[in-house]
């Protein structure tokens, strides 16, 4: 775990040590769950930093981490039996890429793992993540669909976020 923390920090203080390009961001996002997901979660929150470069003219590609929190509701398993679904944390790591269409308007897509930190014994997975959005000088705002495929099945949602550029 502390191996993981320091790697997010370390992605951090070198984006911020890079920031004068304009390629490093931060950001919030929450989105609903869906799919296997959305009976046992209420709720996706997370966080996010990247660092980009420019590769040619209108697209972006680089690093992202951050942390992607579930949390978990009261199942009516039926009888008067109820279970409470623990909370799920996972650590993204993953390549970014990002397309401007227009000077405001952008796709990307980000696709890496997800390591599992909780519950304890949770698994990683592929993560995905499709987005388009509005982007001005110093933020963007997106909405994209994030796939966390894990065995057994996939934490999924449908999210809307907010980034920073430094």
């Amino acid at each position: 775990m502390k191996k993981i923390i320091l790697s997010i920090l370390a992605v951090a203080a070198f984006g911020t040590a890079n920031a004068q390009d304009g390629g490093f961001k931060a950001g919030i996002n929450v989105g609903l769950p869906m799919g296997d997901i959305k009976d046992s979660y209420s709720l996706a929150v997370g966080l996010d930093v990247a660092y980009t470069w420019e590769v040619a003219d209108k697209f972006r590609a680089g690093v992202t981490t951050g942390y992607a929190h579930y949390m978990g509701k009261t199942v009516d398993l039926g009888f008067g039996i109820e279970v409470d679904v623990e909370d799920a944390g996972l650590i993204p790591i993953a390549g970014t890429a990002q397309y401007s269409f227009t000077d405001n308007i952008f796709g990307g897509l980000d696709l890496g793992y997800a390591l599992g930190v909780s519950p304890s014994g949770m698994n990683g997975g592929l993560l995905y993540q499709p987005k388009v959005g509005y982007q001005a000088e110093k933020f963007e705002v997106y909405a994209g669909y994030k796939g966390i495929a894990v065995d057994g099945g996939t934490f999924s949602s449908i999210n809307l976020g907010f980034n920073y550029k430094f």
